[in-house]
């Protein structure tokens, strides 16, 4: 059989495709890609901006997945890296790529169920949400009424009219994806159309599930050669055994420095009295037969939490604290019980779903809660948090997490596939250790891995210059000073605009925009306005735009050319000093006989400061500022250590030399490049509504559930072979009824069931376990 193209051909004709020229860095990283994919050791490469990352992996990966016949996944931290790979990035390669490999590649981008309009909720199968129930009808009041203490949206207030437009988008959209949906629109209204992975009542039972759009992206992942998701998606998928990725060989980790984190973040679970109080609603409101117990104990749970203060648990739950979780524990068993279906019931019943994914979360954070875990020797740390929200509440939470992820992500995540893990930030101090560490990569049973870092083709001392704010005082706890808000309008009005902001929080972001915009004539965009894709577009767009925001915007974000002029970051991104988790990891590294500080505090904001100033300088022609509003980056003892973590600017603390270079930047600046609009990428990919679309698993919906082709062929092999109806419900997980109507349909003979077979078959059905949400039952 003759070889293949090489990957050095491969990247070449990718790389002339969009108008590149050859770059060392790239062309190794791309040869260490695929020989990882061959050889099955995981590949740690850095490679520093400029380097032509995304194909240095897309070009390998897609060749391996073309000679091997089955797809790799490349995983992102955020949505803006994940648009650019699915609407840039991959159309061009599969283009540059296809007269070489025979074909062209495909692709599919696969999120959680909460990012895809659920038909199924729109049509009126699930009820509509407590806080914004929409009546079509409406009333004559523009911001909606009141009526039996429920609140009815308006089709003429704000709410009505998204959700309108959300139900008319829902009959024109290829993907159902929310990111497509531009201009965006609340989370309130977004709720109205959505279900969680726990609500959604699964492909085989749903009604709608022929028209699910995401059990539709779910499907064409098979018949791909590339899947995109993120993070937290791939690490549930592996955690949890969901199978909701097809089976791969290859994953590929970009902003992989964010791995752990957001990992982290997917197995934090939180217990509040609302949760509780709202669980015990829905379970009413499905039906349960006596919701007492779970009412009573939400109201011991808000006793015990009035009366303790705020902060991590060093050793075991006090007492009191540990009575209330176990109250709240044994009532949510006893209440989910009430939640099986009905007897004899042949439809699903989106209200009964809601209500049992409701409960039974709330059972499993107490149940988490009262283990222990979070002992002095578990593998968790649980914590008390309290904010005072917008309208003037506190919200009071028990909340809990993992110490450390490095150990689950080493058996589940590196046991099971190649992986490779690349960003322009994996190393600090010259070595990958810190992140090789948060991800299980060190340490005794550590698979065998490489490192690499492949540099960067910019010069950055001719084209950056990083100035630190060092006559200011350091940043205090009370937010932004008069002193550090003066300074940024002097920057930007020096920069004419041209300023992305990255912010510590949001409250700081949004405070520094609104005092901006009365007193510079810019325009001044803050995350949140709109969703972040559009509210990057149009900053890049525009050359006196500027861009506020936080965490999200610290990466991922690329806005080469003019536009971007000067990166401004308002205070070091150490871990907040009350951070009980930052504070536990600490205190563990401590005692093992690490600086804490160090090694958790400075590690982390080294690399998120990294990320931060890498939004500057995009291409060899770029130049311009990154200003550092926290002089403790030129005075404190771990400056040094965190400036050694960025790109080699030529730097300052001259606030003079900075405005006459920002002033000198901004008059010979070139026109702003050319932004694309969103693409279809449903027809992009080749794989969408517009072209035929894989078969379906399902050969049909009879009686409110799917029947793939396999189950209606045991449907006839069973009927030659006499079997009744209430073996067969109880092997298919659904009532004799539903049996018997799919029987019918298929012009197969039906066996009346006795009411002892159907009985029995309910109650087969009943301790049956949901196959789409993973839900463990309680009984």
């Amino acid at each position: 059989m003759a070889a293949g193209p090489s990957t050095r051909d491969l990247l070449a004709a990718a790389v002339g495709a969009v108008g590149g020229s050859p770059r060392p860095g790239q062309e190794e990283m791309a040869r260490a890609v695929a020989d990882a994919a061959a050889s099955g050791e995981h590949l740690l490469v850095q490679a520093g901006t400029g380097t032509g990352k995304s194909l240095g992996y897309l070009v390998p990966a897609i060749a391996h997945a073309v000679e091997t016949g089955t797809p790799v996944v490349v995983s992102t931290a955020t949505l803006a890296l994940q648009a650019q790979i699915v609407d840039r990035d991959l159309p061009r390669v599969a283009d540059a790529l296809a007269p070489l490999l025979g074909r062209r590649p495909t692709w599919q981008l696969v999120k959680g169920r909460r990012n895809y309009v659920c038909m199924h909720k729109v049509e009126g199968g699930f009820p509509d949400e407590d806080d914004a129930l929409f009546d079509v009808p409406g009333s004559e009041a523009d911001d909606g009424v009141t009526a039996g203490g429920k609140v009815f949206a308006s089709p003429t207030s704000r709410l009505g009219k998204e959700i309108v437009r959300l139900r008319e988008w829902a009959e024109t959209t290829q993907s159902g994806d929310r990111d497509e949906l531009v201009p965006g629109v609340s989370e309130r209204a977004w709720r109205q159309v959505s279900v969680s992975a726990h609500e959604c009542l699964g492909g085989t039972r749903c009604p709608s599930a022929a028209d699910c759009f995401s059990e539709a992206s779910r499907e064409r992942a098979h018949h791909v050669d590339v899947v995109v998701s993120n993070h937290a998606f791939v690490a549930i998928d592996a955690f949890e055994g969901r199978q909701m990725l097809p089976d791969h060989e290859l994953l590929v980790v970009d902003e992989a420095h964010e791995l752990a984190d957001r990992v982290t973040s997917v197995i934090t679970d939180e217990l509040t009295v609302s949760a509780v109080e709202a669980a015990a609603k829905r379970a009413r409101k499905a039906g349960s037969g006596d919701t007492g117990p779970l009412d009573t104990a939400a109201d011991i749970l808000a006793a015990a939490l009035e009366e303790t203060e705020e902060g991590r648990f060093t050793g075991d739950l006090p007492e009191f604290l540990q009575v209330a979780v176990g109250a709240v524990r044994d009532a949510a068993k006893t209440v989910f019980s009430g939640l099986k279906p009905e007897p004899g019931a042949t439809a699903p019943d989106g209200s009964r779903q809601v209500a049992r994914a409701a409960v039974q979360e709330v059972f499993d954070v107490a149940e988490r809660l009262a283990s222990g875990s979070a002992g002095p020797q578990g593998p968790d740390v649980a914590w008390l948090s309290r904010y005072k929200r917008p309208d003037g509440a506190v919200r009071t939470a028990l909340d809990i997490a993992p110490l450390t992820v490095a150990g689950l992500l080493r058996e589940r995540l590196f046991g099971e596939r190649t992986v490779v893990l690349t960003s322009a930030t994996l190393t600090l101090g010259g070595t990958f250790d810190a992140v090789a560490g948060s991800v299980g990569l060190l340490g005794e049973k550590t698979p065998p891995w490489r490192g690499l870092d492949v540099g960067s083709p910019f010069d950055y001392p001719k084209q950056g210059i990083l100035y630190v704010a060092k006559h200011l005082s350091p940043p205090g706890r009370d937010g932004m000073s008069a002193a550090v808000l003066d300074e940024l309008a002097t920057l930007v009005e020096a920069a004419g605009g041209r300023t992305l902001g990255l912010f510590s929080s949001r409250r700081a972001a949004e405070y520094a925009a609104e005092e901006l915009r009365e007193r510079l004539d810019v325009p001044i965009l803050c995350q949140g306005d709109d969703a972040t894709p559009t509210l990057v577009r149009a900053f890049a767009r525009d050359a006196q735009t500027c861009l506020f925001g936080t965490l999200s915007l610290w990466q991922g974000v690329d806005v080469p050319g003019s536009a971007c002029q000067l990166v401004v970051i308002d205070r070091i991104p150490f871990p907040r000093p009350d951070d009980p988790l930052a504070a536990a990891r600490s205190q563990a590294v401590a005692r093992a006989g690490g600086n804490g500080f160090m090694q958790v505090a400075a590690t982390h904001a080294g690399l998120r400061l990294a990320q931060g100033v890498g939004r500057l300088i995009r291409t060899s022609a770029d130049r311009g500022v990154v200003a550092v509003l926290d002089s403790r980056l030129a005075t404190a003892r771990y400056g040094g250590f965190l400036r050694g973590s960025l790109p080699p600017f030529w730097s300052t603390t001259d606030r003079g030399v900075v405005l006459k270079a920002l002033t000198r930047i901004g008059e010979t600046a070139p026109e702003v490049l050319p932004v694309a609009d969103p693409v279809d990428r449903a027809l992009a990919a080749g794989n969408g509504a517009k072209t035929p679309a894989p078969p379906s698993s399902r050969a049909g919906i009879t009686a409110g559930r799917g029947w793939t082709p396999e189950e209606d062929a045991g449907l006839r092999a069973a009927v030659e072979a006499g079997r009744p109806l209430a073996v067969l419900a109880e092997r298919y997980d659904c009532s004799p009824e539903q049996v018997a109507a799919r029987m019918a349909a298929l012009g197969l003979a039906v066996e009346v069931p006795t009411e002892v077979d159907v009985a029995a078959a309910a109650r087969a059905e009943q301790h049956a376990p949901d196959e789409d949400d993973g839900l463990m039952l309680l009984t």
